[in-house]
């Protein structure tokens, strides 16, 4: 739609609070904006003004069409257009990357005997959350310390307290053995209010509460007890002390701030309990260009709370921003309490965050550094490649192929693609065997080819990314069978002049068209280090949707058994949930509320899975 369009068009736009969003020649997602009033927010951008910056000109400049979203409030607005953003991921949005599901710790306070998990989603099913954690490294040093200090159930079995006799665990003090009656379910679940207060970083209230029972239990000559206590409670002291106080008052506060480098921004939020620093996280943002400081800041809150587990009462930032109201107001009704948005000007809050800073730009520095570690030894295998493999030029796409099964059962393909040496995980595709019934690694391997090749010369007149162009190195896991394989599929459809390898993992062996003897490159070869990163990321790949394929079969074999549940009911609740993974996550009153389903069969499904 040319400007002059648009602009008619702009008069019947409604002025109620909204989402807008702008979209391309392709009907592609440029842009997601919300507003107060909507035309008149829309209306602004194709007035001519000095004060533009570069990148709202560029925006507009693509705009072909317009889209809109009435709702009740600015707040709704806000909401939706964070789910819109996330959902488009759109290129002029400033937006968190690489936006996967963060892991959280999960405590599921709503059993009995409360586990301790890790999930990558929040529900509203009665358990505790604490996360995100963007570093994994961190999210497992905090399991393994609460496993240290705190003897919670690991295992999946069934509480009675009557078991004949406990595990392992109980006997070397890791576990306080509630399946023999060892503890009473209330002092297990006080126990697990203990690991509460330490993720949420109150310390003190744990100490108090554990020399209270210490000095309890030996009144009672219960000295075992009391020694155990006492370790508890030198274990979590000696976790306090590595905690840096930043407050002098004991306020529960997040500090925001940002660095920025050649393009690059990381964000940085340190996490204050009581007035210690319990911990930090750092995430990268994209579609920044040259946006100012205040649009980053705002970006980085809405998309960061719309997930975090916990909201303090106040967060600190490093700039004003322009929805400070609405957003305090938006967090206010999740937290179910006041939240204050402030930007501290001098004292120590005004160090705190220019201490969070000073982290931004270190992280920076150091994620660059090491990118381009990655790009120099990836620049190095390609060419050593090259070399060893007489290529007429560097392999900048590799692709790679994996098969996947359990004696032909869920039998799964994988296709991963390397760009000029690095993961290009936007065009890694995944394929169920279909044809192949029998447990037949070739001819698995030939129905993944052939599917790939038949879409990129059918599509290659559309120049449609990842299918329609070809590598310049297949690699597949295997030796000379799995590159006969492929190599008479590349027969078929003509591209016999595409170079094909096998890299065999027992010796690392490297098996080429027309020769009986492998290719044999050192260890230590960028050239074979990079083959390797790229076959061991297909096996990885396979696996996990091979295992995820499995995993739905059994769960559906589970739900076909679960007395009351026919065809009529398992369509119901395939229907309203998606997937049987689904099913298992939904909460009792999800199922009861299906259509045909009542109370007594939904728990017989919750206790079936």
């Amino acid at each position: 739609m040319p400007i002059p369009d648009i602009k008619e068009r702009l008069s019947s736009i409604p002025t109620r609070p909204g989402v807008y969003l702008m979209k391309g020649e392709a009907d592609e997602v440029l842009y997601v904006g919300k507003a107060v009033n909507l035309r008149s927010r829309l209306r602004s951008y194709f007035q001519t003004s000095a004060t533009r910056s570069p990148r709202v000109c560029r925006l507009v400049e693509n705009v072909a069409n317009l889209d809109f979203v009435v709702t009740g409030s600015e707040v709704e607005a806000l909401i939706l257009e964070n789910n819109l953003i996330k959902k488009h991921r759109p290129h002029f949005n400033v937006r968190l990357k690489d936006d996967k599901r963060y892991p959280y710790i999960k405590i599921t306070w709503q059993e009995d005997f409360p586990r301790v998990t890790v999930v990558r989603r929040m529900q509203s099913d009665g358990a505790r959350y604490f996360g995100p954690y963007t570093s994994s490294s961190a999210m497992r040093q905090t399991m393994d310390l609460l496993r240290r200090i705190f003897p919670y159930l690991t295992c999946k079995r069934k509480i009675t307290g009557t078991d004949d006799r406990a595990c392992l665990y109980y006997h070397i003090g890791r576990c306080l053995g509630p399946c023999i009656g060892a503890v009473s379910k209330q002092e297990y679940r006080d126990m697990m209010h203990q690991i509460c207060l330490f993720l949420e970083g109150k310390s003190d209230e744990i100490i108090a509460s554990l020399r209270q029972g210490m000095e309890s239990a030996a009144e009672r000559m219960e000295f075992e007890r009391a020694a155990s206590l006492r370790d508890q409670i030198d274990a979590v002291e000696q976790v306090i002390e590595r905690q840096r106080v930043v407050s002098p008052s004991q306020v529960d506060q997040d500090a925001i701030a940002f660095a920025r480098e050649d393009g690059e921004i990381c964000v940085q939020v340190f996490f204050v309990r009581r007035g210690k620093l319990i911990g930090h996280e750092y995430f990268l943002m994209e579609g920044t260009g040259d946006a100012e400081p205040p649009e980053i800041v705002t970006s980085f809150i809405k998309q960061f709370y719309n997930h975090a587990a916990h909201i303090p009462p106040e967060i600190l930032l490093p700039d004003e921003i322009g929805e400070a109201h609405i957003i305090e107001q938006w967090l206010g009704d999740k937290r179910s309490g006041k939240i204050t948005l402030r930007v501290p000007r001098r004292g120590q809050k005004r160090k705190l965050v220019e201490m969070v800073e000073e982290n931004a730009r270190e992280t920076l520095t150091h994620l660059m550094a090491r990118e381009q570690i990655e790009k120099d030894r990836a620049i190095a295998g390609l060419s050593d490649l090259q070399s060893q493999l007489s290529l007429d030029a560097p392999p900048l796409r590799i692709e790679a192929y994996d098969i996947s099964n359990l004696q032909g059962v869920a039998a799964t393909g994988s296709m991963v693609v390397f760009a000029e040496g690095m993961p290009a995980k936007s065009e890694y595709r995944r394929f169920k065997i279909r044809a192949v019934q029998r447990p037949d690694d070739y001819a698995m391997m030939q129905e993944v080819l052939r599917r790939r090749f038949k879409r990129a010369i059918v599509r290659e007149a559309e120049a449609e990314d990842g299918w329609s162009q070809l590598p310049d190195l297949i690699v597949v896991d295997g030796g000379k069978g799995q590159l006969n394989a492929v190599l008479e599929v590349l027969e078929e459809y003509g591209l016999e002049g595409v170079p094909t390898v096998g890299l065999a993992k027992a010796h690392e062996e490297i098996f080429t068209p027309g020769k009986s003897d492998p290719v044999t490159l050192p260890l230590d070869s960028p050239g074979l280090q990079l083959m390797q990163r790229v076959r061991d990321e297909a096996h990885r790949f396979a696996i996990a949707y091979h295992k995820g394929l499995r995993r739905s079969q059994s769960l559906s074999s589970v739900l076909e058994e679960v007395p009351g549940i026919g065809p009529s009911r398992r369509r119901a609740l395939l229907k309203r949930f998606g997937s049987v993974e689904a099913i298992r996550r939904a909460t009792l009153d999800d199922l009861v509320s299906v259509e045909g389903m009542n109370k007594t069969v939904a728990r017989r499904v919750k206790d079936a899975f």
